[in-house]
């Protein structure tokens, strides 16, 4: 039997009967038969009772009542005036006083000397009779009295008190009466403190019992049989160690004679297990108090107990609120969130907790489940959260993070359509049960001894995020209708907090998708350069900012280097960042130089700005941008580059020697000046090393921009490491603490392509222009070992060189690029630029630029100093052949016979149109 008591008392010295010690107070642990003073909390002396052990077992047939004696954990000192600080008093049958203690010496100032051997009325009223005779015989019949009344304290002071009258009995069927009284003042200040603040004297049944000086119990009444199972006639004449034998039922008689000894008052808490109820724990609290005679020396010992079970439950469900409150929601993983909910409710509340979330929850991605909306397949959940008393979590069948899948006929399809909590309090594992479906949850409960079982559904706003499954495995109480209430409280404030989280993962997801697409997912520098960036968004939790930066491949194997600094931090900017971005994608696509690009750009910022300004429905923000752009050329190693308020990129030599170039700073983007943005040329070494970054990394609190700016330089001078380790380093120097500004580093360095790789020519304006061009193509491919596609590169040369013929007056050049793909240039002295348009069947011209496109990857044109480039770029993989785009048969089985201003291959069946007609363009 497990006894678990609480003091507020502990060592007292030695002292005679009849004289009072006080000692501090400090709550005891008893193990082994010693007491240890230890200071513990009132959640570490919440603990699950063990099973009984057989040594403490009563014999067979003399056993009604169980009370656990396996260990003594004595709690914290309670708030116990209603009993320990009552004015307790014995009288007999008439109404003499047979008894007196100090307490009642405390509360109305009359001495034992004073009282003991007279009649009560000497100190105490007779409610509701003239004398004390017709007082105890017109309750007799009522077996007691309680209520209010007023007292006169010895002093001549009135008292309010509260008084409760109970009859005893004894074994030889004799009465006694014994007074419980309690100062009414303090009764309604500690209704003030707490739930624990229930008058025991005056409204819950108590239960009493009187020893004499060698712990036998003479006096009782009825109650008490209630509290512990144990009747009068086995009582009687007996100590409490023959009715309760065990080593811990000695130490608490120990107890009891030290209060003898003292004649002071002690209060207790233990829980007893009635053999011939249910399964579940009373928690009672007993008071000890000396009986003293006239002479001031003990006659004897009176306990009074109260069963505290529901101010006990509800003072523990408070406080596991009131932990709820304080550990739930500290972090916004949802994740974490599930596992504090575990480590709360073990072993508070639980032996082994399991918190599962639909799996949607904790990506943040995915449709929520509905309650009630049960389809064919049920959802699959993942397990957040797992505590268990033992060691290891042996009752899992599941690890943290693992998926689960509800088994199908357990109490999770029930929960998942009606939304409701399950409750088994004595768990069935029978054969034919659900849990015996399941093989591996059924060897689980019974390896584990799981006998009683809580499932509560974590539920916000009719979605159901999750569940909660409570199983108790040591701790023989059963789960009851309390503990099920208490759960979803719980499960409740953690919904909240989870909901919460739930929330933000959300937003964060889809703010780290936004931010994913949103830059590249990888630079292609081509053959011009090699790159790395790294990038850290002021907005931490988020992960989104309005930095930018991209590598755009161009035509002619050149690439335009971005970096830009949308005004503000977090979603807002990165979505104007990104709107940038794809106008920047555009407007590089046209082959602007970048001093144009960016006035187009600014165009754009102040297009989007009015737009920003006429939403109603948005705040105002804050709309503005800086941006560098620059254009290296492979062929010529030249880097053209424009500034809009943004600092100059810092340029590394393969000497590791480090400038940054004079460029004109520009107005930013968007501000409405309508000064023109100016474009800078340098000619860079190959291996020499770009660094495009945004003021977030050289504008910090500890330097100026300046000292920065030189730091920046130290730290990119370094000419034999990596793009990446040089980004890493950068970032780790520059960024050690969080940045107050989104904060970008784009490094490249640069590559010179072989002039082995590029064949030019300048051809006369003539009508042998063509023939001319096409011969020297296929030389050209020849020598590179490009056989497979030269039917179609001289095609695409004929139509370009033909269309140079027809609308340009000066010499025309063209310059083959052997990189990655092919490509075919043509320039002339002509401004207007090409462009397709759908030629009707009769129409002898229109056809030439549609044949080019569907011969090459990808085709344009670009404004030159002295007039444009018209392009083509073929795959070098998978080169189209043109009699396969153009449905005519092979080169090999044809007559070429074409003129100079007619390409073969050009037309197909139809009748052809005039000479040179199909390379005519409409000028732009």
């Amino acid at each position: 039997m497990v006894l678990s008591v609480s003091t507020a008392r502990t060592k007292i010295p030695q002292a005679q009967p009849g004289r009072c010690h006080r000692s501090r107070r400090h709550p005891v642990i008893w193990r082994k038969g010693v007491n240890q003073v230890r200071s513990t909390s009132f959640l570490s002396a919440y603990r699950l009772p063990a099973p009984i052990p057989p040594s403490v077992r009563q014999p067979e047939g003399s056993r009604s009542m169980m009370t656990s004696t396996a260990h003594m954990a004595l709690s914290k000192q309670l708030n116990t005036h209603e009993i320990s600080d009552s004015a307790i008093a014995m009288l007999d049958e008439e109404g003499t006083v047979v008894a007196w203690t100090q307490a009642a010496e405390r509360v109305i100032g009359y001495s034992a000397r004073d009282v003991v051997g007279r009649s009560v009325e000497v100190a105490l009223p007779c409610p509701e009779a003239p004398t004390v005779l017709a007082f105890v015989e017109q309750h007799r019949a009522r077996n007691g009295w309680s209520g209010t009344t007023t007292v006169r304290h010895r002093n001549g002071r009135m008292l309010d008190v509260g008084l409760r009258i109970s009859i005893l009995r004894g074994q030889d069927g004799s009465v006694r009466w014994l007074l419980s009284m309690s100062d009414a003042g303090t009764m309604r200040g500690d209704a003030v403190n707490g739930p624990d603040s229930e008058s025991p004297p005056t409204r819950a049944p108590i239960g009493i019992a009187v020893r004499d000086l060698r712990m036998r119990c003479t006096w009782a009444n009825d109650t008490m049989e209630s509290h512990d199972g144990i009747p009068l006639e086995r009582r009687f004449g007996r100590r409490f160690t023959d009715v309760l034998p065990g080593a811990k039922a000695e130490a608490l008689e120990a107890v009891m004679r030290q209060v003898l000894a003292s004649g002071t008052t002690r209060v207790h808490e233990y829980q007893t297990w009635l053999a011939t109820g249910p399964r579940q724990g009373h928690t009672m609290r007993a008071s000890f108090f000396c009986l003293q005679g006239a002479d001031g020396r003990a006659l004897g010992l009176c306990t009074i107990s109260v069963d505290v079970t529901e101010s006990r439950r509800t003072r523990e469900r408070l406080a596991v609120l009131s932990q709820a409150s304080t550990r739930l929601g500290r972090s916004l993983d949802v994740m974490q969130t599930g596992q504090e909910l575990a480590d709360l409710a073990v072993p508070l509340f639980a032996d082994y907790v399991a918190v599962d979330l639909e799996q949607s929850v904790p990506f943040g991605e995915g449709p929520p489940v509905r309650i009630g909306a049960t389809g064919e397949r049920l959802p699959v959940f993942r397990r957040a959260g797992l505590a268990s008393i033992r060691q290891g979590v042996p009752e899992s069948p599941w690890l943290r993070g693992e998926p689960i899948r509800v088994p199908p006929g357990s109490p999770m399809t029930d929960i998942l359509g009606t939304g409701r909590s399950h409750l088994e309090p004595i768990l069935d594992t029978a054969p034919g049960t659900w849990i015996d479906r399941h093989p591996e949850l059924a060897r689980k409960a019974h390896e584990n001894g799981m006998h009683s079982l809580m499932v509560v559904p974590i539920r916000a706003r009719r979605t159901l995020l999750g569940t909660v499954v409570f199983i108790r495995t040591q701790d023989p109480v059963p789960f009851q209708e309390a503990d099920l209430l208490l759960a979803e409280e719980l499960v409740g404030r953690f919904a909240q907090s989870l909901d919460n989280a739930r929330q933000y993962v959300r937003e964060q997801t889809a703010a780290l998708a936004l931010q994913r697409n949103l830059l590249p997912h990888r630079l292609r520098g081509g053959v011009a350069v090699e790159a790395a960036s790294r990038y850290q968004p002021a907005d931490i939790d988020r992960g989104v900012g309005g930095d930018w930066f991209d590598v755009i491949p161009l035509s002619g194997a050149r690439v335009a280097l971005v970096v830009g600094d949308v005004v503000g931090h977090g979603i807002n900017a990165a979505a104007t960042m990104g709107r940038l971005r794809t106008a920047i994608h555009t407007l590089a696509d046209m082959e602007l130089p970048p001093d144009e690009l960016l006035t187009r750009l600014d165009d754009t910022v102040q297009r989007l700005a009015e737009e920003d300004g006429e939403a109603s429905d948005q705040a105002l923000m804050a709309v503005g941008a800086t941006c560098l752009y620059a254009v290296y050329d492979p062929v010529t190693r030249k880097c053209t580059m424009a500034g809009a308020g943004h600092p100059p990129p810092a340029i590394v030599d393969p000497q590791g020697r480090v400038t940054f170039p004079d460029l004109p700073t520009g107005r930013p983007l968007g501000i409405g000046v309508g000064m023109p943005f100016e474009a800078v040329e340098l000619e860079l070494a190959a291996g020499s090393l770009l660094a495009l970054y945004t003021d977030g990394l050289i504008e910090t609190r500890d330097h100026d921009i300046e000292e920065n700016m030189r730091r920046l330089g130290t730290a990119l001078a370094q000419p034999g490491r990596s793009l990446e380790d040089l980004c890493t380093g950068v970032m780790e120097n520059f960024l050690s603490q969080a940045p107050y500004d989104d904060a970008t580093l784009l490094l490249v360095r640069t590559r010179s392509l072989s002039p082995a790789h590029v064949a030019s020519w300048t051809l006369a304006n003539d009508r042998t222009a063509v023939r001319h061009a096409r011969h020297l193509t296929a030389s050209q491919l020849t020598e590179w070992g490009l056989e497979s596609v030269e039917d179609s590169t001289k095609l695409i040369v004929s139509e370009l060189v033909t269309n140079a013929v027809r609308h340009s007056t000066g010499p025309i050049r063209l310059r083959l690029i052997r990189h990655q793909v092919l490509s075919c240039e043509v320039s002339d002295t002509d401004v207007c630029f090409p462009r397709p348009r759908s030629a009707r069947t009769a129409d002898e011209n229109g056809r030439g630029l549609f044949l080019v496109s569907q011969l090459s990857r990808r085709w344009g044109s670009r404004r030159i100093p002295d007039g444009k480039v018209v392009w083509a770029e073929v795959a070098l993989a998978t080169a189209p052949s043109p009699a396969r785009v153009l449905g005519t048969p092979p080169a090999s089985e044809r007559t070429d016979q074409a003129s100079p201003s007619r390409p073969s291959g050009m037309y197909g069946s139809a009748a052809p149109p005039a000479p040179g007609g199909s390379a005519r363009a409409a000028a732009a």
